[in-house]
């Protein structure tokens, strides 16, 4: 590494002013900074200083080139570069959690001064590694002390873990070679808004959506965020590359024979009409009459449903697993949509229809949203589970595992070639959707959901009476006698 002169910056031009205002009469240090001639061997004392300088608002400064009398007597370069390194060394080794700190060798001033500056850490307490975080250092009165039990119940009050999407996805780039890696035109045309005038403008709309975070000198990184929504190919970015979505179409009901396997390339929402255009070609088509009475074509399972469906897939997966990312596997049954990462803890099978979005990739969720391909209203399971049954599909599967989450749609079944679980989850979905259509299930409208004709009333009577018995349903007036013209609710209503 070479120690260079290095172009003003917003933090280096802060750490200036600090410095003057430190040495101006009567000379003292501040919190915010702390000035020494050279590198102390008390490799402790220094580690509790970056402590101290990552948990102070703002961060903290450390500039090496001036004597005790707080008179510059400036470095060599080679003194800089030793200084730097040890530094950099600790800030990665020896404290919790890891911290990256910026430098600048000042030979603007005479003589030179080196500059260390330590960001503000967004999670803490900072303390020193292998150790408790009672071993945390704050700056008080211009000086680096440990942290009483109260002060470290504040900082971790303070403390903001960073979410997926706001790490980097990339090194530190130029500006100009971030449209080379991101394709973000398509999602102006998604938003149907005017893309910016200029690259100054698509740039600072591109920070706004955190998609890229702007760095000293004028170099930016790429975000997970904007990675994994427009990166022109994921493979770009090798953190990212295992989480493309892929297709696999199988011969049979089984995964013994595939027929087919795509991949995705593109970032979810640059890519996302891509991919339900090919899953959509590769469905079996069915033949129906249009109200114009003339014969027309549609995908055994409707295209709202898997709009809805994948996307959910695409969003709500757990990035922190590693290796694995969307999947969706069409047989000749069923088609399976698969994402990594169990069900949120706060969340249940049976409530899954109907309640309130949530979601642990918030700002990808936000970012859909925006770009008009989902909503984030809690509605989209109740427009799937709709179209099912409008399709006279059976209902919608959930199974969620230790490290997966599955949502199955298949391929029309009569009632007598559905399993009886398959019946009971049909009768509790269609009172979840007529619930929250402001409706109430009923023998009538069951069997119209089923396909079966008045004469099987008797049959569709047994089946309420189960989902009764089951805790499925209940009574939606409990004082009703007459069985005949129940109507029912799901059981939380």
């Amino acid at each position: 590494m070479s120690v260079q002169k290095v172009p003003q910056n917003r933090w280096l031009l802060r750490g200036a002013a600090l410095l003057d205002a430190s040495l101006q009469t009567p000379r003292q240090e501040l919190n915010e900074i702390d000035w020494k001639a050279q590198l102390s061997d008390d490799k402790k004392r220094l580690t509790e200083h970056l402590c101290a300088m990552a948990n102070h608002p703002g961060g903290g400064y450390l500039v090496f080139g001036i004597n005790p009398n707080g008179e510059r007597i400036g470095l060599s370069d080679e003194e800089a570069e030793s200084i730097v390194n040890r530094l950099t060394s600790l800030a990665r080794d020896a404290i919790e959690p890891p911290q990256v700190l910026k430098h600048a060798f000042d030979k603007q001033s005479v003589p030179s001064l080196l500059y260390i500056h330590l960001p503000e850490s967004a999670t803490k307490p900072v303390h020193l590694r292998g150790k408790n975080i009672d071993e945390t250092f704050i700056r008080s009165g211009a000086t680096t002390r440990k942290a009483s039990r109260p002060e470290v119940g504040t900082l971790l009050l303070h403390s903001k873990t960073p979410k997926w999407e706001e790490l980097y996805a990339s090194n530190l780039i130029r500006p100009r070679d971030v449209s080379r890696l991101l394709d973000v035109q398509p999602l102006f045309s998604l938003m149907e808004r005017p893309e910016p005038r200029n690259e100054a403008e698509l740039l600072g709309w591109m920070e706004e959506q955190k998609f890229i975070s702007s760095a000293d000198h004028g170099e930016v990184y790429i975000t997970n965020l904007g990675a994994i929504s427009a990166a022109r190919n994921l493979a770009d970015f090798p953190e990212l590359s295992r989480k493309a979505s892929r297709v696999v179409i199988y011969k049979g009901v089984n995964k013994a024979k595939s027929v087919r396997e795509q991949e995705g390339v593109r970032g979810y929402a640059i890519g996302f009409s891509g991919l339900l255009r090919f899953v959509t070609d590769a469905l079996p088509q069915t033949e129906f009459i249009g109200r114009n009475g003339l014969r027309r074509m549609r995908t055994t399972y409707p295209q709202l449903a898997l709009r809805e469906l994948i996307a959910n897939a695409l969003i709500h997966q757990d990035f922190s697993i590693s290796g694995a990312g969307p999947m969706i596997e069409i047989f000749d049954d069923r088609i399976d949509i698969t994402n990594p990462g169990q069900l949120l803890p706060s969340k249940q099978l049976h409530r899954l229809i109907g309640t309130q979005p949530e979601s642990r990739n918030e700002l990808l969720a936000r970012a859909f949203r925006l770009f008009r391909i989902v909503e984030e209203r809690g509605s989209g399971l109740i427009k799937a589970g709709l179209e099912v049954e409008m399709h006279g599909l059976p209902p919608i599967q959930f199974v969620s595992e230790s490290n997966y989450f599955r949502v199955s749609l298949f391929a029309p079944r009569k009632y007598a070639q559905m399993s009886q679980q398959e019946r009971l989850d049909a009768c509790y979905q269609h009172a979840v959707l007529r619930h929250f259509s402001s409706a109430t299930m009923t023998n009538k409208s069951l069997r119209e959901r089923l396909g079966m004709p008045e004469k099987q009333r008797t049959m569709v009577s047994a089946l309420l009476q189960q989902a009764l018995e089951q805790g499925l349903v209940k009574l939606a007036d409990p004082d009703n006698k007459s069985r005949k013209f129940s109507e029912y609710v799901p059981f939380w209503a």
